[in-house]
């Protein structure tokens, strides 16, 4: 088998040689291709003709070696060589080159693990991170809340444009300086509301009791008195006797009298016949059906009843003989009279034994008396009894002559209903004769004004110099009031039939972020500040100490919204300041956000509350219009604190140094709470360039942000995919993990650049780039081929010759047998 063996011996030589070919040819090929590893062509000699095994050696013989001969040459294995391939800065930032040992991990399309060392990638259209034969990028994703989930490995998105965050507050930094030289805040404002009244308390109204109800009453005209002899002694003395007259009504109220006229007696046998007495022509007999009449005593200048009649059809003559000692002993005439000029009524219920008393009645106006000795018949017959029985009186108030802007009692006589009321009054109360003392206050007193037990729907307000107007409705009442000239945010309160003053109170008082407990343990809020009441029908409200906290309540400050309705209507109610606040201050504003990313105001103001020779102590109070806790509360409060400072102007402390805002009608987490950060925050006396002490406070940084979109990403060198969104947050976004093997060169190739485990790689180990042995990751960049284009050029000239070495095998093979066939000729 010499020359036969000699050729197919050279044809493995050749074969050797066009596998060596083709490797190199490979890998010049993929000399461009990203993470291209070469390979090299491991060869090992095939079979060998064994022609002696070789002996030992003896005695006399050295021994011999094994006699064979090789039968060819075999591909052992074809091993490539993961060297590091050389790292190329890319455009692309999705782009990662491995540096070190490792692979990517990317899906096979059934769904199987391969791994590449090409990190050429790019996003598909659903936002997927893919290499550049579509496979899918596998590592760790995250969760809502943008944390790596490590428990398996998942296609990785990166969504640019779609994915949006919002990071909440939790610490904001102040800096400023608050001057311990100022005056401390010790005087809170106030303000209060003009008088409230209760309608539900009734009053006089015109309903029973209106100006058709009384009417001026002259006095009666003088009668014609003469005398007559009779036959005996009548009982009267000789001597000028005066007579008056008056009407009297059905109730026996009385007129003012009638101007005198006398008759003398001259004779004790005379009587006196009054002649020209009052009668029924005119219809004053409707009214008044009865006379009065009175005289005196001879000479004398008291006036007594001497006869009470009804009122004659015709002209009647009454015969007077009625002695004065049994004259005396009559009712006297109650002689006052109204003077002249324009007059006007109100009544009230009034109770006796606490002085309650009810808003005045609509007024009995312009009643204008041209004489002196008028009277004022006031009808009381549709006056109902109060509904309120704790009210027994009526209390008449008049006008003096020539005011009309005051008005003073005049009497005071049953109510209806309380035994002893009669249907009418006559006034005849001259100007000099009104009780001065007692004036008539037109929005009542006692329970009559508003308390906190009353309903909103019931409360008036003055209107005008005599009326009154409701206040309140039922519908949505918005409130913007005043604190330190700034406007609160508007709050909300629905008004029922059943709403009461107390729930309004609380209302505003949570509304205007009014604060009465402190945050601090063993430092207590200033005693008085910060509170709501009614007194006497006047709503008083007491700010925190400081002017910065000085609440106003302006006339816009409530608007209402009746139920059924859509514009809102003005409220007509006034407040005044009552007290000035002392104590100067800061106030800051600032905006912070909530876990969903909603901005948030908070208000915060500073005054010095107490100042020595070590230390100086600011109180600060926090309010937002913000803040939503659960109904009914609706308090803005969020925090109030202190800072002191020592006698170098360094804060010594900030005890609870946080705000809490509520979130309880949002899908936010509540409550949001924020450190404050006032280590910055320095006591020193600065001034103005006027010398005037000045003082300042202000958030320099906080750490949240509103909505933000994803816009950009980076690769970090441990794989972490980090998201850059627009309200400048970071988020991270996904995990690449890497491979590693036992035996890289076992990993089966199987194209596209990707590998598969083999039975003699070992199994996968995956990890995060840079830890467990693994490479670390260069994003932005690319692994080249590691293909050494000189060697293989060398390696191909070797291949090349050994192809033509062996074909000399074969051709000198060929020539050797030819003359072995030469030989037959």
């Amino acid at each position: 088998m010499g020359l036969q063996s000699a050729m197919t011996t050279a044809l493995t030589g050749l074969q050797a040689a066009e596998t060596s070919i083709d490797v190199i040819g490979n890998n010049v090929a993929n000399s461009n291709t990203v993470g291209f590893k070469s390979s090299e062509v491991v060869f090992a000699t095939q079979f060998l003709q064994t022609q002696s095994i070789g002996s030992a050696p003896s005695d006399t013989n050295g021994g011999t070696n094994p006699r064979q001969i090789g039968l060819g040459v075999k591909v052992a294995q074809i091993t490539p060589d993961f060297g590091q391939g050389t790292i190329e800065i890319s455009s692309n930032p999705l782009d990662v080159a491995i540096q070190g040992d490792g692979f990517l991990v990317v899906q096979g399309g059934q769904g199987e693990p391969l791994y590449t060392r090409n990190g050429q990638l790019s996003l598909n259209s659903l936002n997927q991170i893919v290499t550049s034969t579509g496979n899918l990028l596998l590592g760790y994703g995250v969760n809502d809340d943008y944390q790596l989930q490590t428990a398996t490995t998942a296609p990785i998105t990166i969504p640019l444009g779609g994915e949006r965050v919002a990071q909440e507050t939790s610490e904001a930094i102040f800096e400023g300086v608050l001057n311990p030289t100022v005056e401390p805040g010790d005087l809170a404002a106030e303000t209060a509301s003009e008088i409230i009244t209760d309608e539900a308390v009734e009053r006089p109204d015109d309903e029973n009791f209106d100006s058709t109800q009384a009417s001026i009453r002259s006095a009666p005209s003088p009668g014609v008195a003469g005398t007559t002899v009779t036959g005996g002694a009548t009982g009267l003395s000789t001597g000028v006797y005066d007579y008056r007259i008056t009407y009297v009504d059905a109730n026996g109220q009385e007129t003012s009298a009638s101007t005198d006229f006398s008759v003398t007696v001259t004779d004790p046998n005379e009587q006196i016949d009054l002649s020209g007495l009052p009668t029924e022509s005119g219809g004053v007999a409707t009214t008044y059906p009865q006379k009065n009449i009175y005289r005196t005593e001879a000479g004398g200048d008291t006036y007594y009843l001497v006869n009470s009649s009804p009122l004659a059809i015709a002209d009647t003559t009454f015969t007077d003989t009625l002695d004065d000692l049994t004259l005396a002993s009559q009712a006297e005439l109650d002689g006052s009279a109204i003077d002249s000029g324009s007059y006007s009524y109100y009544v009230t219920y009034y109770n006796s034994a606490t002085g309650d008393e009810t808003r005045a009645s609509e007024p009995l106006s312009g009643y204008a008396i041209s004489d002196n000795d008028s009277s004022v018949r006031l009808d009381f017959t549709e006056l109902s009894a109060p509904d309120n029985d704790q009210f027994n009186e009526v209390r008449i108030y008049r006008n003096a002559q020539g005011d009309t802007s005051s008005y003073y009692l005049v009497d005071t006589v049953p109510a209806p209903g309380s035994g002893g009321f009669v249907g009418s009054y006559i006034d005849k109360t001259h100007s000099n004769d009104l009780d001065y003392s007692t004036q008539l206050d037109f929005d009542g007193a006692g329970t009559s004004r508003a308390s906190s037990a009353s309903l909103l729907v019931d409360l008036m307000v003055r209107e005008g110099v005599t009326g009154h107007t409701n206040i309140f409705q039922e519908g949505t009442l918005s409130f913007t009031g005043e604190v330190g000239g700034s406007d609160t945010s508007t709050q909300e309160l629905d008004i029922t039939a059943t709403t009461t003053v107390q729930e309004l109170m609380d209302f505003m008082h949570d509304a205007l972020g009014l604060q009465t407990q402190s945050n601090v343990i063993g430092v207590d809020l200033p005693i008085g500040g910060g509170s709501i009441g009614i007194e006497d029908g006047v709503l008083s409200v007491t700010s925190n100490y400081g002017e910065e906290n000085a609440v106003t309540i302006p006339l816009t400050a409530f608007r209402i919204t009746p139920a059924g309705a859509v514009a809102p209507e003005t409220v007509t109610v006034s407040f005044s300041e009552t007290q000035e606040a002392n104590g100067p201050g800061t106030t800051t504003e600032f905006l912070v956000y909530d876990t969903l990313g909603s901005p948030l105001t908070v208000r915060m103001t500073t005054v010095l509350e107490d100042a020595d020779s070590n230390s100086t102590t600011y109180r600060w109070y926090a309010t937002s219009g913000d803040s939503q806790p659960n109904s009914p509360d609706l308090s803005t409060v969020v925090g109030n604190g202190v800072m002191i400072f020592d006698s170098r102007g360094d804060l010594l402390s900030s005890p609870s140094a946080r705000i809490s805002i509520q979130r309880e009608l949002t899908a936010s987490e509540s409550p949001l709470e924020i450190t404050l950060d006032l280590d910055q925050v320095k006591s020193l006396a600065v001034t103005n360039s006027s010398g005037e002490a000045i003082s300042s406070l202000n958030m320099t940084s906080q750490n949240g942000f509103p909505p933000g979109v994803l816009t950009d990403f980076l690769i970090t060198e441990s794989g972490v995919i980090q998201g850059q969104f627009s309200n400048g947050t970071q988020r991270d976004l996904g995990q690449l993990v890497m491979a590693r093997f036992s035996n890289n060169q076992g990993l089966a190739q199987v194209g596209d650049s990707l590998f598969a485990r083999s039975v003699n790689s070992g199994e996968a180990l995956l990890g995060n780039p840079g830890e467990d042995g693994l490479g670390s990751i260069t994003a932005g960049a690319v692994e080249l081929s590691n293909t050494d284009i000189g060697q293989d050029l060398i390696e191909m000239i070797l291949a090349q010759t050994q192809y033509q070495a062996g074909s000399r095998v074969i051709s000198a093979a060929q020539e050797l047998l030819d003359e072995l066939l030469a030989l037959q000729r």
